[in-house]
């Protein structure tokens, strides 16, 4: 009987803990409907310590990326628990630009200024702001040198 319950616990330690993991990054350009690079199983290794290899996006997007996005699925998850880390895979799926320009809500997305002297204490605060700013309008904001 205490085999049977240390199989179900330590199944339910796997599926708890292999919880999912999703990232999308939206560069403000108009995604195109059709044109997607997608790698189902890039392999990262140690944690992701050492990331999966770098996606070449520039023969198959020439008018940019509109959008990344890497997740963990469940069974990349549960991969990278067997293996106790040591091979972490990831999909990573990126979507091209439709024809290089901007989403009318990103053209019209205000912009906060940097300012002539570029310090570590300028960069956060223009960030801090911009994220203030986003926060309270539920809106892209933008930072610029």
């Amino acid at each position: 009987m205490s085999r049977v319950r240390s199989i179900v616990s330590v199944v339910g330690a796997v599926v708890v803990l292999a919880g999912c993991y999703h990232v999308t990054v939206e560069t403000g350009l108009a995604p195109s409907p059709t044109a997607t690079i997608e790698q189902q199983w890039a392999l990262g290794f140690v944690y992701g310590l050492i990331p999966p290899p770098t996606v070449n996006s520039m023969q198959r997007c020439p008018k940019g990326v509109a959008k990344v996005e890497t997740q963990m699925s469940f069974l990349n998850g549960l991969v990278s628990g067997v293996t106790f880390g040591i091979l972490t895979p990831w999909t990573i799926k990126v979507t091209c630009a439709l024809d290089g320009t901007a989403h009318s809500s990103a053209v019209s997305a205000p912009v906060i200024q940097v300012g002539s002297l570029v310090t570590p204490t300028t960069v956060r605060d223009a960030i801090v702001r911009a994220a203030d700013e986003a926060v309270q309008t539920g809106q892209p904001v933008y930072v610029q040198y």
